[in-house]
């Protein structure tokens, strides 16, 4: 009983030694006095994400445009065909930059869009291989208000190689 109670209060003697800061200190023998490592704030990794604006091309081209139903206006649908295998974050910008969330037209009363989208690593197995029309069609979604809708009198989508023209 006694080799168990000695070390025990010897350690107990040398935890009240120094301010925290002693090397004395048993609860800093084995790192117990440093601070925990603090959570961060934010899930983004520590470098920040890659850029996914500025490295966007044009889609090669578009294959169809339609539009579907909405209660709060319409739902403009593009399907598109891209030259390789492995493009992402497709989306349909508008030409004329315009704050997040408001879409008009332009004064002849044409929204015109174009079809962006990041294509793979250059150097990548997917950049390689030739894209297939049944297999690697890119379908995109552009929600129109019925306000916006009001001063539209056309839609037109450009692509790379061509564009789409969708009457209202």
């Amino acid at each position: 009983m006694n080799r168990v109670i000695w070390p025990l209060a010897a350690c107990l003697m040398l935890a009240g030694c120094g301010k925290g800061d002693s090397s004395l200190n048993p609860m800093r023998w084995f790192g117990g006095g440093k601070a925990a490592p603090r959570a961060t704030d934010t899930l983004a990794p520590r470098g920040g994400y890659e850029s996914t604006g500025a490295d966007r091309l044009p889609v090669a081209q578009v294959l169809t445009a339609r539009w579907e139903p909405m209660v709060e206006g319409r739902l403009l649908v593009v399907t598109a065909m891209a030259p390789t295998k492995g493009w992402w974050n497709v989306e349909l910008v508008t030409a004329t930059p315009m704050p997040e969330g408001r879409v008009r037209p332009d004064a002849d009363g044409v929204l015109r869009l174009q079809l962006v989208g990041a294509p793979p690593a250059p150097g990548s197995a997917a950049a390689a291989m030739p894209a297939q029309v049944h297999a690697d069609t890119l379908t995109v979604a552009f929600p129109i208000s019925n306000a916006a809708l009001e001063r539209i009198d056309s839609v037109l989508v450009q692509a790379g190689q061509n564009a789409v023209t969708l009457r209202r």
